[in-house]
């Protein structure tokens, strides 16, 4: 596995970005954590949204939360994704109160809700990038 499939954007890994990519290779999935105003942060960035404080500490999260949101794509978003139709690209609210933009894998589309519990798994795209996925919990 050294390239994506023909066509597919990969993610631009920066200074600010890399540990959540390095993190995804070993399958664990990070988020930063404010230790100045005591919340996690979501996307990976040098400043605390909510307080403005220098992030610097990454934490683990469980993987786990609910749809937010989602939609079901039944046209392709270019030549690129075309056998993957129809995919659910998806809003997660993990539990530990971020939000993160994803796909959700399912062979039902049509029984995706808002509020269904999901569960992260990993995706290796490229040696170097994996993807943050989700799917329904084994529990729900």
């Amino acid at each position: 596995m050294s390239a994506p499939p023909a066509g597919r954007p990969l993610p631009v890994v920066d200074a600010d970005s890399a540990p959540f990519w390095a993190a995804l290779r070993d399958r664990r999935l990070m988020v930063q954590w404010c230790g100045t105003c005591d919340r996690h942060v979501f996307y990976p960035r040098a400043l605390c949204p909510h307080c403005h404080a220098e992030l610097a500490e990454w934490v683990e999260c469980s993987g786990s939360g609910t749809i937010h949101s989602y939609t079901v794509a039944r046209r392709p978003a270019g030549p690129a994704f075309a056998a993957d139709v129809p995919y659910v690209v998806v809003l997660v609210d993990l539990d530990e109160g971020v939000r993160m933009l994803s796909n959700l894998v399912t062979d039902d589309v049509d029984s995706v809700r808002i509020g269904a519990r999901v569960a992260v798994r990993f995706e290796d795209v490229t040696d170097e990038i994996t993807l943050p996925l989700f799917e329904p919990a084994p529990d729900a």
